[in-house]
C-alpha cells in the first residue's frame, strides 16, 4: 500500500468563526471526526492534529507568515484515487471555503 498525506485547507475567515463555536459545537464536530476516524481506521497511519502558526524559513532567514493550512493526516491506500475518496463526505467541510489536498508521499531516491 502506498502513503498519502492529506492537508485540511480553510479559509482564515473560516478558522476565526470555528473559534467562536460553543463547547457544544466544538463537541459536535469533535465527535464527526471521531466517527471519521474510527470509519476508516483501517486506512489511517497517523491521524494527524490541527496545525498553528506558521514561520517560514528561508536562505535569508525565518519570518513569520500565513496561510490556510489547517491540518494533516496521514493515511494508507492502493492508489491515490482511492486516497481522495477517503475523504470524500469528510467533516472538514463543515467549515465554509473548506478543502482536502492529498497527495501521495513519495520514496527517497536511493533509499
Amino acid at each position: 500500500m502506498k502513503k498519502f498525506m492529506a492537508l485540511y485547507i480553510a479559509p482564515v475567515t473560516a478558522v476565526e468563526q470555528m473559534k467562536q463555536a460553543t463547547p457544544e459545537q466544538m463537541k459536535a464536530g469533535m465527535d464527526a471526526w471521531m466517527a471519521w476516524a474510527d470509519k476508516n481506521k483501517s486506512t489511517i497511519t497517523e491521524l494527524g492534529a490541527p496545525l498553528g502558526k506558521t514561520k517560514r524559513v528561508t536562505s535569508t532567514g525565518v519570518s513569520a507568515t500565513k496561510n490556510e493550512i489547517t491540518g494533516y493526516s496521514v493515511v494508507q491506500a492502493d492508489s491515490h484515487d482511492a486516497a481522495a475518496k477517503l475523504f470524500e463526505g469528510h467533516p472538514h467541510f463543515h467549515m465554509p471555503g473548506a478543502s482536502i489536498e492529498v497527495m501521495e508521499l513519495m520514496p527517497i531516491p536511493g533509499m
